[in-house]
């Protein structure tokens, strides 16, 4: 009993230092979040590949560190990530100590039934809304997610269907919280406003691209996340893992190994190899050889409410 009101121990990396998701989410999530996108094999020719056990022990990996909060999408992998990500958290028995993010919007069933006959798999309808969310507590092996993320916005389903429907799922007990990706900060901060002055749950974290070479998120995303108090999950804070050092790129070149990107461009552009550069600079300054971890250091160094 008396181990009950003893502290906790100290985590064995910063990444087991968990912090309140944001100011309208107090669940409390790892200051980093795992990516699920390259977490199966189907997408080897864009992005490498991974088989499920080298994918469980990354998971493993992660957890072990201290980290809980792994982000997902319906459509990654062909549906593969989802449920390897469902698999492992059974099989670990982790499912409640998991913070599990995914998204609906993009047309997750395209390899499976044809294009041109899944026009109802994709887009923010209520329609699509469900069928998703349906399939991906299948996959995921639970009977609720964390956070669901509309993947980005269809310019087609009003506000008052997208807010109506969401907050549906949250009151049904099988989403907990709301976030919005790649969405512009108008359409959020009004998405937001309906939502709060209608009695609906409103967005509370968005995930946009930002990097230190590309910065149009600081410009309308980040003040409009400190309005409502949003969270800011970033992708592509690596830069696609083009901001390599010239030794780096050096090792690569020898071992016959080449820059993996989903749109297919292997080479990096000039400006790409520029930043690189000081970035390398700034990495011997701080004694370091490591280009990618000046690169995160740049994120959160911006405000609160990062992951």
């Amino acid at each position: 009993m008396s181990g009950m009101f003893e502290p906790a121990p100290e985590p064995s990396t910063e990444l087991g230092l968990l912090r309140v998701l944001s100011k309208t989410a107090s669940v409390k999530a790892s200051p980093l979040i795992l990516g699920g996108m390259s977490i199966g094999d189907a997408w080897s020719g864009y992005l490498g590949s991974m088989d499920k056990e080298r994918a469980f022990e990354l998971l493993d990996a992660f957890y072990e560190a201290g980290g809980n909060f792994i982000d997902t999408a319906n459509t990654y992998q062909n549906e593969q990530s989802e449920a390897w990500i469902g698999e492992w958290m059974k099989s670990r028995k982790l499912r409640d100590q998991i913070v599990i993010a995914t998204k609906f919007s993009t047309d997750y069933k395209w390899y499976e039934v044809g294009k041109g006959k899944s026009a109802n798999f994709c887009g923010n309808s209520k329609r699509s809304l469900h069928v998703s969310v349906r399939d991906s507590l299948r996959k995921l092996q639970t009977d609720w997610i964390d956070i669901l993320y509309i993947h980005w916005w269809d310019h087609m389903t009003s506000i008052e269907e997208v807010m109506d429907s969401l907050h549906i799922l949250v009151q049904q007990g099988k989403v907990l919280y709301l976030g919005v990706s790649d969405t512009p900060a108008w359409v959020v901060s009004a998405a937001n406003y309906y939502a709060i002055s209608h009695g609906r749950t409103p967005f509370s974290i968005y995930q946009g691209k930002w990097n230190v070479l590309n910065r149009d998120f600081e410009r309308d995303i980040i003040p409009m996340a400190r309005h409502f108090g949003m969270a800011l999950a970033p992708w592509d804070v690596m830069g696609g893992g083009k901001f390599q050092s010239k030794k780096s790129m050096e090792e690569k070149k020898k071992s016959g190994e080449s820059l993996r990107s989903f749109d297919g461009i292997s080479e990096r552009t000039k400006i790409e190899v520029k930043m690189s550069e000081v970035l390398s600079k700034v990495a011997e300054e701080h004694g370091t050889e490591s280009v990618t971890a000046i690169a995160i250091a740049y994120v959160p160094k911006r405000g609160m409410f990062f992951h």
